[in-house]
């Protein structure tokens, strides 16, 4: 832990750029509450502002997460579409998404962030990037790259926004 931020990784034994971690993760204590945090994460227009791994460009207006199964699109810096697949949904609590190509099944990473109050001012927020079910050998090298730091980074980003 450095200045009471954690960041972690799952596989062991990590010796060379092939054997990145497949699960990184980041938290951070951030002083505001779990709602005003989460508006920004659900709200995909929002993303670009804090996105720490410098990926997105842009989202449409209007498409503010509320319930598992949706689907929000995004641009990427490249200029490439996605279209990303809520799988798991907690309102102020919990958001987890599988990117994919339009009309295209998720090759099988995930990105989540999980909220927890720690009173009415601060919020332990944790983002995770799991590509234990990656398919997509495309996309190999972009996921070997998202490291704990980059995640830390949209933490950082993210608490820039709403501390005040």
């Amino acid at each position: 832990m450095v200045h009471g931020v954690y960041c972690t990784c799952f596989d062991k034994g990590v010796t060379s750029y092939e054997d990145a971690p497949r699960v990184v993760r980041a938290s951070r204590e951030i002083a505001a509450n779990a709602q005003r945090i989460f508006e920004l994460i659900a709200d995909p227009a929002q993303q670009p502002r804090w996105d720490g791994n410098d990926n997105l460009a842009e989202a449409p207006d209007g498409q503010r997460v509320r319930g598992l199964g949706e689907v929000f699109i995004m641009t990427t810096t490249t200029g490439k579409v996605r279209e990303n697949h809520v799988v798991e949904f907690d309102e102020g609590r919990l958001i987890a998404w599988r990117p994919a190509e339009p009309e295209q099944e998720p090759p099988g990473h995930l990105w989540r962030w999980a909220l927890e109050p720690i009173d009415s001012a601060r919020t332990r927020v944790t983002h995770t990037y799991d590509w234990t079910e990656l398919t997509d050998e495309g996309r190999l090298p972009r996921a070997r790259a998202t490291t704990a730091e980059k995640l830390q980074a949209s933490l950082e980003r993210l608490g820039a926004l709403v501390e005040l």
